[in-house]
């Protein structure tokens, strides 16, 4: 018996199939982009909230305070004028009214409570105006884009009644 040797792997090549691969790459690119345009904007809206947050700090102390002297008819303002402080109190508006400057005569208004999330940070403002045309400088009280109008009744400020507001809606321009 003769022996012979051959080889076990065969000398042809095996042809090799193209076979197509999925596009990964470019949507990997897209969806690390758009995540990195997120990640950016949650980091932007982090740091303008808290330089927000400072800033009313500054302008308005912790707890929210804001301060308004001015001549407003009382009787007690032969001595000064009056002084109004607006705070935010935990999330309870409070008005004071300070006739004259003469603090035994102080008069407090009770203003809404402020729900939601860090409200006790929103800063309350104060503005005058005649809104009903009496001659009297009537208390406008801005809380965010929303404003309150107490009207000045002579010897204090009261909120306006619904025949109240329909007349001052009657006396506003382009009404």
């Amino acid at each position: 018996m003769a022996v012979t040797s051959r080889e076990i792997r065969s000398p042809r090549r095996m042809s090799s199939i193209a076979v197509p691969r999925p596009a990964l790459g470019n949507s990997a690119y897209i969806v690390t982009g758009l995540l990195a345009v997120l990640a950016l904007y949650v980091l932007v809206s982090a740091v303008v909230g808290w330089g927000q947050t400072l800033l009313d700090d500054w302008r308005y102390g912790r707890p929210r305070t804001f301060h308004l002297t001015a001549e407003v008819g009382r009787a007690e303002e032969t001595v000064g004028p009056t002084r109004l402080i607006a705070m935010n109190l935990d999330r309870q508006v409070l008005i004071l009214e300070i006739p004259g400057g003469d603090v035994n005569k102080t008069r407090t208004i009770v203003g809404p409570y402020l729900v939601g999330a860090n409200e006790d940070l929103t800063p309350i403002t104060m503005r005058l105006a005649d809104m009903n045309s009496d001659g009297l400088s009537d208390l406008i009280v801005g809380i965010k884009n929303e404003e309150i109008v107490y009207l000045n009744r002579g010897d204090s400020f009261g909120l306006v009644t619904a025949e109240e507001r329909q007349q001052i809606l009657r006396q506003m321009p382009g009404r």
